[in-house]
């Protein structure tokens, strides 16, 4: 059936058509997929259009060959209410997936001839009121990541989060070293990095010799975190570091909830790195069961794991503290191996309660938190669970401004002081309520915790921490 070509004349909010074309510049070779896609938000003016060529033997990656994908490009272009997207066709369809390598062919000479060759077709693929207001020229974007290479470990399913993908990558750094990363991907937020591990080989080989997907055996460094805010969220214990030495001081190891757990290399590193008790929530057995087999999640005493719904799962221990009927709370799973549900195993406070939740709706593009673990009496909960000198340490990837203060205003009806670390990514805030007056970090720098917190997490975000 041959495609009405009017029907991009006008645009029509989240509109997604997509088609194949035999290639312009090489007729005889492999098809090539066109993918339009319309903002969910439409301006009253001429709509901008602009374009996206997909880099080569990438094709079949998720954020170019899935719906989700292409809006989270276009959403991420301010001001674009149509991303053409211009790939080769995917052989065996979205779901295939192949080892990738960048290519020097994706240089700028051969992308300024794919940008004649495609011209008629953009233009014929723009609204008519563009040709009306005599523009001619469709902006071409370019897509950058540091992915040197890439080989996809598996691909399998989680009954909460969907599609999901382990891969391993090289990446390209500013250091002189090379570094491999393992990554955990969620299909339905395709160009967001759930969790992300630094990898080394096992035996001492030469980095220059190794590279993934060969027979050099990798495994996980837990002496990095990444990526950066999970840093900045472990820089916000230096807020509560007399109250932690204490603890350490008495041979009572703080403690740690983790809200959400993904491969769990936040909860990994406290364990390791700063000596914690960790107990982590998390939803979806798939996920737990990918954390324990490509990312060296471990339980143990001082480590468990809870499979359930975090917010009833707090709410649950509150009312159970405090007497009251639990008959309209959700019952949860069993717990695994040395692991238990039972409420008589949280029988103390914590010291810090870490949330790294992203919303599950990406039609308005990524953000953190969901709405529901952010509502008044989810947090008067969590606060409940924290000592005397607790904080509540969030992630927080906001929509816009509006949401951020509105999250802000929250927090001050529950949280008597509030504190704030800017990634300066532009993207990230880390979010911190504390249960009681803190002192004053700038005046404890030399303890013993601090100079340990500076030296596991390069110490950079202890200084960006600021009262708001």
């Amino acid at each position: 059936m041959a495609l009405d070509i009017t029907i991009f004349e006008t645009t029509s909010p989240s509109r997604f058509i997509c088609f194949t074309i035999p290639n312009p510049s090489h007729p005889h070779h492999q098809l090539v997929r066109v993918a339009v896609l319309d903002s969910p938000i439409q301006s009253t003016g001429s709509p901008r259009v602009a374009a996206l060529f997909v880099p080569n033997n990438r094709e079949h990656e998720w954020i170019f060959s899935t719906e989700s994908g292409h809006l989270q490009l276009l959403l991420s272009s301010p001001g674009i209410e149509r991303l053409i997207l211009i790939g080769n066709n995917p052989v065996n369809g979205p779901d295939s997936f192949f080892n990738y390598r960048k290519d020097v062919i994706n240089d700028s000479a051969y992308l300024e001839k794919l940008e004649v060759s495609f011209k008629p077709l953009l233009l014929a693929l723009s609204p008519k009121i563009c040709a009306h207001n005599g523009i001619s020229d469709i902006p071409i974007l370019s897509y950058e990541d540091n992915v040197i290479s890439s080989i996809v470990l598996e691909k399998c399913t989680g009954i909460f989060v969907g599609e999901m993908l382990v891969e391993d990558v090289e990446i390209d750094c500013d250091s002189e070293k090379r570094e491999f990363r393992r990554r955990l991907r969620f299909k339905r937020l395709p160009n967001l990095v759930q969790t992300e591990i630094r990898m080394v080989p096992v035996q001492d080989y030469s980095l220059d010799s190794v590279k993934i997907g060969g027979e050099v055996e990798f495994k996980p460094d837990f002496r990095v975190l990444e990526p950066p805010y999970l840093r900045a969220m472990v820089a916000s214990l230096s807020l509560i570091s007399s109250h932690l030495e204490e603890r350490i001081s008495a041979k009572a190891a703080p403690k740690a909830l983790c809200v959400g757990v993904g491969g769990g290399a936040l909860l990994s590193f406290l364990r390791r790195q700063l000596g914690f008790e960790v107990v982590g929530v998390e939803m979806d057995e798939g996920v737990l069961r990918v954390a324990r087999q490509y990312f060296g999640l471990e339980e143990s005493e001082s480590f468990r794991i809870i499979v359930g719904n975090a917010i009833e799962w707090m709410e649950k221990i509150v009312n159970e503290r405090s007497g009251q009927n639990l008959d309209s709370v959700a019952s949860f799973e069993s717990e695994k191996d040395c692991c238990s549900n039972n409420l008589n195993d949280v029988d103390d406070y914590f010291d810090v309660i870490m949330v790294d939740l992203d919303c599950t709706n990406a039609m308005n593009g990524i953000s953190a938190p969901p709405l529901e673990i952010v509502r008044k009496h989810v947090l008067l909960a969590a606060k409940s669970l924290l000592r005397d000198f607790g904080i509540f340490v969030i992630n927080v990837i906001p929509l816009d401004r509006s949401f951020y203060d509105a999250l802000i205003h929250k927090f001050r009806g529950v949280f008597l002081e509030l504190y704030e670390i800017d990634i300066g990514n532009g993207e990230n805030y880390i979010l911190i309520g504390s249960v009681s007056p803190l002192i004053s970090f700038t005046d404890d720098k030399e303890s013993r915790f601090i100079t340990k917190l500076r030296l596991v997490i390069s110490g950079a975000y202890v200084d960006l921490i600021r009262k708001i």
